[in-house]
């Protein structure tokens, strides 16, 4: 028996070729920070360095009399860890609470009580002395 082929012819239809919207890609835009470096402002002088008079000079427990930042500064370079331990623990601050009262530095003050070491109050006395006219 014989097979007859069929061919099977399909309509081709014209249409219009889909175009697929594609996202377009929206890459955000970099912040740029800029960091200025602030200068003093011109006019403005330096603080004057206040001196203790003896009554209110600060006596550090291996003797020493202090009666200025300068001298803190130094004392603190060359004070044993027993003797800062004596003055600042951690519900006290002797040097924090003389700058404040006596110098009148509430500022170096506020930042000296932060400090846990002999060393960051240095660097901390150290900042604020930049500020003064030695």
């Amino acid at each position: 028996m014989a097979t007859k082929k069929t061919a099977v012819v399909s309509k081709k239809i014209a249409s219009k070729p889909v175009l697929k919207k594609t996202p377009t890609k929206v890459t955000p835009k970099k912040k740029v920070v800029t960091i200025k470096k602030v200068a003093p402002k011109k006019g403005v002088a330096a603080k004057t360095l206040v001196y203790a008079n003896n009554d209110n000079s600060f006596w550090v427990n291996d003797g020493q009399v202090l009666n200025s930042l300068v001298a803190l500064q130094e004392a603190l370079n060359n004070m044993q860890n027993e003797v800062f331990a004596h003055h600042v623990q951690k519900d006290r601050n002797d040097f924090a609470d003389w700058v404040n009262f006596v110098l009148c530095d509430s500022k170096c003050s506020i930042d000296l009580r932060k400090t846990k070491t002999k060393k960051d109050a240095s660097v901390v006395v150290s900042k604020y002395l930049k500020s003064y006219k030695v």
